[in-house]
């Protein structure tokens, strides 16, 4: 089998992207990608050197040489079978680990929007009966404005080609807080039903949240009770909703430990691979990638 085939079939690196949206098993919050990357590598080795030894019996011999032979001066490792191969495996590896650890930035940054979110909600939850219109509704803008800002921050990482698209923790956590808004039954013992009826409402284009304080000053005048309740349990869900996701072994904490664990295997393992299987190309990132890797630097303290 060349190192070609040996790639194709068993280094996929599609794997070590985690659970994509809908698929709902229990590695759906990050999959333990690590575990592939270590497989794979294995794999490749395993199966290179059998090819080139023909089911010989010196693969110890071979492992030996493959981690000790000098690479040639285009980085290539020419005690391999297919260095060639090898050599777009490690280009791969780079390139992975620079978007490992700038998802790992945006994902701690929306750990970060998600807890302000939740505090944002629990605001709403001091609302009561002696509450005037004037203050319920300035609450209400508040807390629109902040949901705004979270989409405004990652609606674009999050959309087709972004960083984190696909990425299950975080499509999960949009979806989550977006149809906690959209919740008809917050307020539905009081004759309200849910938050689009006092006026909050989720546009389907933008994904942008509008207050209609026509709509919610109608109902404060009809049914105070009915929207001073449904404010309060939506303020409930709303911020239930947002912990859960930054609960310990949910969603976003599973993915960042995913993420940080496979970051630390190569960066603790990157050189000794790179003496088997070739230097690969270095990453070079752009744009949104650019920019989160420089948030990871600083917030790993490293300067560039």
């Amino acid at each position: 089998m060349s190192s070609n085939a040996i790639i194709s079939k068993t280094f996929d690196f599609s794997l070590l992207s985690g659970m994509q949206r809908g698929q709902g098993n229990s590695a759906a919050a990050g999959g333990n990608f690590l575990a592939v990357l270590q497989e794979r590598l294995a794999d490749f080795k395993s199966q290179a050197m059998d090819s080139l030894l023909n089911g010989g019996s010196t693969t110890g011999a071979m492992n030996a040489l493959l981690t000790n032979a000098p690479l040639m001066a285009n980085g290539r490792n020419p005690a391999l079978f297919d260095p060639e191969s090898a050599y777009a495996m490690m280009t791969t590896i780079n390139r992975k680990e620079i978007v490992y650890k700038a998802e790992f930035a945006e994902m701690t940054a929306m750990g970060d929007y998600v807890a302000a979110m939740q505090q944002e909600a629990g605001k709403l939850g001091t609302i009561d009966h002696g509450s005037s219109a004037d203050e319920i509704r300035s609450r209400l803008q508040a807390f629109t404005e902040a949901y705004n800002g979270w989409i405004d921050r990652f609606d674009e990482v999050l959309a087709n080609g972004g960083l984190l698209a696909g990425t299950h923790a975080a499509t999960v956590s949009q979806w989550e807080l977006e149809k906690s808004i959209e919740n008809i039954f917050n307020g539905a013992g009081s004759g309200v039903r849910g938050m689009g009826a006092l006026g909050l409402a989720i546009d389907p284009v933008t994904n942008m949240a509008s207050l209609d304080t026509a709509r919610l000053e109608r109902v404060l005048a009809s049914n105070p009770n009915g929207a001073v309740n449904a404010i309060r349990e939506f303020s409930g869900n709303f911020a239930r909703s947002a912990e859960l996701l930054n609960s310990e072994n949910n969603f976003i904490p599973n993915r960042m430990n995913n993420l940080s664990r496979v970051i630390d295997y190569i960066d603790t393992n990157k050189a000794s691979l790179q003496m088997e299987f070739g230097l690969g190309d270095s990453a070079r990132p752009s744009g949104e990638v650019a920019r989160a890797l420089a948030a990871y630097q600083a917030m790993r303290g490293i300067s560039v």
